[in-house]
């Protein structure tokens, strides 16, 4: 009997798996103090902790980003449930750097197996819009942040409850996307089923327009998640509430994310990506010297930057190099995590040895600056390509 593939549904399962991830990253963000204050935990010792939620992410794209379209997309995502679910109970039981660090981990391998899985699931059950489809997808991550800031600002800092109480809250989307996991029924990659050959695949990483958008994710990522992620310390001294401009930032990308469609199609993807860049550079040179109200205006600019920065990246490499499948979406993640990984403890160094947070935001304006010489280039090789459709 022939499966019956519900888009709708995997739709939403993916979406719900994506508010774990998500919700993981503001529960660090607000976390990152109470370690410092409770456990002595100094800010390069916080940048080492929070790291594994970064490379273990990589290391799950890298290693289940080929094995998707040989297990299938539904196992993957069972590997991201129990290690999620891991990740979950290791941290309410943290009490120092190794036991934050080990539960981070798994938190990172569940993330990026549900991006492993989810990207290319995305992009196969909506091959005619992949760009929009993918961005409407990671509305959730903004929007899991959102969740998972107000959450914590009304959990922790109103009615004043212990902060294991807010990590179990994750426990909820856990069981809804694990339910939903139970009797789904998913369809082989856009890869498998257009025929092309795992050969093809592999040489399809060694073009040089792979390359380039490579190395562009290290430096889009990094601008994005590697502030968003140590938010608290970055604003410590800007006289502004730190989650309460995390929740702000992350509730405009995921408006942004919704509605991308018919910004992708005025721009394309090259100059959206060339416009994101500008804006995000000006967004962090402005919140770094801005102070109270002027930050949350600061960080509107930075949210319009960084909002669509992931999803078009990889919507992109979908869109133009689709023979690299499912392994090329999941090495894009990948290499985006593994930037964040590395930028995290430089930026703990910078803030523990001097430099304030608003400084250390300054040095990170380097990165979209560097950006935007780069999508210039892709912006006009690329404005008049037409999208590479797979038969």
């Amino acid at each position: 009997m022939e499966k019956t593939i519900n888009s709708k549904k995997l739709f939403i399962l993916s979406c719900v798996s994506l508010i774990v991830t998500s919700m993981s990253f503001a529960l660090r963000a607000r976390i990152e103090p109470v370690f410092i204050s409770d456990f002595a935990l100094s800010k390069t010792d916080i940048g080492i902790a929070f790291g594994p939620a970064f490379y273990g992410f990589t290391l799950a794209m890298i290693i289940l980003g080929p094995l998707v379209d040989l297990w299938g997309m539904k196992r993957v995502l069972w590997i991201a449930f129990f290690c999620h679910l891991i990740g979950i109970t290791g941290t309410i039981f943290s009490n120092g750097l190794w036991p934050l660090f080990a539960s981070t981990l798994a938190f990172g391998i569940g993330n990026g197996a549900v991006e492993a899985a989810c990207n290319p699931l995305v992009a196969t059950i909506f091959p005619k819009a992949k760009t929009k489809m993918l961005n409407r997808f990671h509305v959730w991550f903004p929007g899991g942040i959102v969740i998972g800031s107000i959450l914590a600002y009304l959990l922790i800092d109103v009615i004043d409850l212990n902060w294991q109480a807010f990590v179990a809250v994750l426990y909820i989307p856990l069981a809804i996307y694990g339910f939903m996991l139970i009797k789904a029924e998913f369809p082989k990659t856009e890869r498998v089923a257009s025929g092309i050959s795992t050969a093809n695949m592999w040489k399809a990483l060694g073009t040089p327009i792979f390359i380039f958008m490579g190395i562009c994710m290290l430096l889009t990522a990094s601008t994005e998640l590697a502030t968003q992620q140590r938010i608290t310390s970055l604003l410590a001294d800007a006289n502004a509430q730190p989650m309460l401009v995390l929740a702000l930032t992350t509730g405009l990308m995921a408006v942004g994310r919704a509605f991308a469609g018919p910004v992708v199609h005025k721009l394309s993807s090259s100059g959206l990506l060339l416009a994101s860049a500008v804006l995000a550079f000006f967004g962090l040179i402005w919140l770094s010297f801005a102070t109270g109200i002027t930050v949350y205006f600061a960080a509107i600019v930075f949210a319009a930057g960084v909002c669509f920065f992931w999803p078009t990246m990889i919507g992109f490499v979908a869109e133009y190099i689709p023979e690299s499948g499912a392994l090329g979406m999941s090495v894009m993640g990948g290499l985006g995590m593994f930037s964040v990984s590395i930028v995290l403890p430089v930026m703990g160094v910078f803030m523990d040895t001097g430099s304030q947070g608003t400084e250390t935001l300054r040095y990170m304006a380097i990165l979209p600056a560097i950006l935007a010489v780069l999508f210039i280039f892709l912006f006009v090789k690329y404005r008049s390509k037409k999208v590479v459709e797979l038969n």
